[in-house]
């Protein structure tokens, strides 16, 4: 039995429900056990701020009903999206209690949550599955957007470095996921509210000169809509006007790219009329009455009404100059564009007749977001540039450009000839010699402007120049580019790498991997494909390595070597012990005294425990196999010594001792690109003499178990490679690999 407060909240709740959203699509049973639900399952957490935690869930589901209404299963999904994560029911119980759908909803908001911890690190990844998720169900992201915003809207209870995360976060990811979803309050009140805490001083020292001509600017407002408002009355229009200050971030990002004080800013406010009317023709009548009263400044007239922006948005832009000389920004939209601007998708929900357009752009925008990160390699640099190039595309207004034949395409800002013949065919981009910009010859890297009509120049002798990589903007561009380039560049290191092996039999020599990769390092090369690449390009660099390799070739060991991926931790690991036991003589027998009973006798390592120095160790003298030697905490030995203790032997570490011991290592941790490189790093970098014979690497889902076989000194050597990965970010757990 709910108690009279949070029934109060459900009434709350279900009141909004009924109000915006449409009245097939409220299951007030559904959204009532939702709420129960919720309640009991987060009845004994607490925020940070003290408060029961299920008032978040509540206030998610609010702004879904009040903000960004789509349909019932968004409320329930919203009250219900923290169960999983922060409780101990299952998406299995969710499933049974509210369905397949529901459930797909919760659980790939529950995904999403904590895929930017360390973000800063693994952005590509982070994205990617932000992307791809949000492409599987829209209300997923709806809901986050929501859960961020309540959020940042309680975000004085977390601490200064938790607040300055959420925040930068929330700029960088959440805003211009947002703005491109069309939810224009969202994404305003995202920035407003991260801005406050990144920049605090300058946020309030925009908000201070704000108010302080607060009434000036009402004043001013009142007396520039007045002649507006006669004019189109008297044309029969009805109609709101709004005339406000533009958000504080949004002055801030003006003063930033014009290098501009405060002052110096004057479109520092908007007017919107927005028409009640269907008729969209309404708003261009209204533009040429009120072009008639002030005067219209031409270059800062948009028309996304005839060319929708991708997330669906339709308005007229115009800049008009006011009898005092001031610059003001005039927005005319009809009522159902206002809301569409205001709650993006989920309005085109709503008028379902007016989405067509809309859902096919926002179609074509998420197919390509899944197919670009789908196609993304495991080439760091390539991930690197690919988000900065995707980074900027999302705060970036579009142009639209038309091919010969009038066809639209509509590409970021910034595009040049080159990025529209790359969108057209990668092979049209390969051949690009030059472009034809509204009949008039063009370089390759001419920036594009809306409207202009190109056609592309090409020849058969034409390749890819390396200069290209820098002006091209277009993800598509950068990706066809860097593909061919890579796929040269593989194909010189092969030629190199097959000059260099002739050069090694011309001169007799040979050289095993592990040494030659230690050389090349010394020389300065990051991988043994930019060796062979250079070698391609100069043959000379071959003669100085050859030549190193000559004066050393007596010393350097020439068998080969390679890692066993075919096989299991346990089976490598005895392969390289059986090699380390057969070259072993670091030990002395009885303390070093002698016994003419055990002379000539062999020894070896057990392969339960494999001993290394600084192990204390204890020998058995078996009937047929010599002295086994075993770590005195081996079970084994402790088993052999109480069934016949008058054949165990005190076993010390020669201090002479040398050569090489095998070690393994089990580690434990996060599967993330590029870890068993940082891992590798780590050992090479730090411990020099350390050669790591093997790697075996096992997923799990999101962690990974691998082994490490290692040639080591002593167990001081081990102990502290195992101390460094530790330290390492994503390493759960370092133990010593044990048979």
């Amino acid at each position: 039995m709910l108690s009279s407060y949070y029934k109060k909240k459900l009434d709350e709740l279900i009141f909004y429900c009924k109000k915006n959203l449409p009245s097939n699509k409220v299951n007030e049973n559904l959204i009532a056990k939702a709420f129960k639900y919720a309640l009991e399952a987060h009845k004994l957490d607490k925020r940070a701020s003290g408060e029961p935690y299920f008032s978040h869930p509540y206030e998610v589901a609010l702004i879904i009903a009040k903000e960004i209404p789509l349909d019932d299963v968004s409320i329930i999904a919203s009250l219900l999206h923290d169960v999983i994560e922060d409780t101990n029911f299952t998406i299995k119980d969710i499933k049974e209690e509210f369905g397949d759908e529901v459930a797909e909803i919760v659980d790939g908001a529950t995904k999403i949550d904590g895929i930017f911890d360390n973000y800063e690190l693994q952005q590509i990844e982070s994205y990617k599955k932000l992307l791809l998720s949000m492409t599987s169900d829209i209300r997923v992201m709806l809901i986050k957007f929501a859960d961020r915003l309540h959020n940042l809207r309680t975000i004085e209870f977390l601490s200064n470095p938790r607040q300055l995360r959420m925040a930068q976060e929330t700029v960088e990811i959440y805003a211009p996921f947002a703005h491109r979803f069309g939810l224009s309050n969202v994404k305003t009140e995202l920035e407003e509210l991260s801005f406050k805490y990144l920049d605090r001083k300058t946020y309030d020292e925009i908000a201070k000169k704000l108010n302080e001509k607060k009434r000036e600017r009402e004043k001013f407002v009142k007396k520039f809509i007045e002649p507006i408002k006669q004019s189109l009355e008297k044309d029969g229009l009805k109609f709101e006007i709004q005339g406000r200050a533009k958000s504080i971030y949004s002055i801030y990002k003006k003063i930033k790219q014009r290098n501009k004080s405060f002052d110096e800013i004057y479109d520092l406010f908007a007017v919107r009329i927005i028409l009640d009317t269907k008729n969209k023709n309404d708003c261009f009548n209204a533009y040429g009455l009120i072009s008639q009263i002030y005067f219209p400044v031409p270059e800062r007239f948009k028309d996304y009404i005839s060319l929708p922006k991708q997330n669906g948005y339709q308005s007229i832009h115009t800049t008009l100059i006011s009898k005092d000389g001031k610059m003001v920004e005039v927005q005319i939209k009809t009522r159902d564009m206002h809301e569409i601007a205001e709650k993006g998708i989920a309005a085109h929900w709503k008028y379902k007749e007016n989405t067509n357009i809309n859902e096919e752009n926002l179609e074509k925008w998420m197919k390509y977001i899944r197919e670009t990160f789908e196609n993304v390699g495991k080439d760091k640099d390539a991930s690197e540039d690919f988000m900065e190039s995707f980074k900027l595309n999302l705060y970036q207004d579009e142009i639209y450009v038309f091919t010969p034949k009038g066809d639209l395409k509509v590409m970021p800002s910034g595009t040049t000839a080159l990025d529209f013949a790359f969108e057209i065919h990668t092979q049209i981009g390969m051949k690009c010699i030059g472009a034809k910009v509204n009949g008039k010859i063009v370089p390759i890297n001419t920036v594009l402007k809306s409207g202009n009509q190109v056609e592309i120049l090409t020849s058969k002798n034409q390749t890819p120049k390396l200069d290209w990589e820098q002006f091209v903007v277009t993800h598509k561009a950068k990706s066809d580019l860097r593909k061919f380039f890579n796929a040269e560049k593989r194909d010189l290191s092969a030629k190199g790498k097959e000059l260099f092996e002739k050069k090694l039999k011309k001169n007799k020599l040979h050289i095993n991997e592990d040494t030659l990769l230690k050389l090349i390092h010394k020389l300065k090369y990051k991988e043994i494909s930019d060796f062979y690449f250079n070698i391609a390009s100069d043959e000379d660099k071959a003669n100085e390595v050859i030549n190193v390799i000559s004066d050393k070739s007596k010393s350097i060991n020439g068998e080969s070597k390679s890692v066993q991926n075919e096989l299991t931790s346990e089976q490598v690991y005895e392969k390289f012990i059986n090699d380390a036991r057969s070259a072993t003589n670091g030990i002395s027998v009885n303390n070093g005294k002698e016994d003419n009973s055990l002379e000539g006798l062999k020894y070896e390592f057990a392969k339960c425990c494999n001993p290394i120095p600084g192990d204390e160790v204890l020998g058995f003298i078996t009937k047929t196999e010599g002295i086994k030697i075993h770590r005195k905490n081996c079970k084994n030995i402790v088993n052999l010594f109480l069934h016949d203790p008058d054949r165990i032997l005190e076993i010390n570490w020669n201090d002479s001792g040398g050569g090489d011991y095998t070690g393994g290592l089990k580690i434990i941790g996060e599967d993330r690109p590029g870890m068993l490189n940082d891992i590798t790093n780590v050992i090479s970098k730090n411990f020099s003499s350390t050669n790591i014979k093997s790697v075996v690497i096992n997923t799990k889902g999101a962690v990974f178990e691998g082994t490490l076989i290692l040639n080591i000194k002593n167990l001081k050597q081990l102990n502290q490679i195992i101390e460094k990965l530790i330290s390492q970010e994503g390493i759960f757990s370092v133990s010593r690999f044990e048979e």
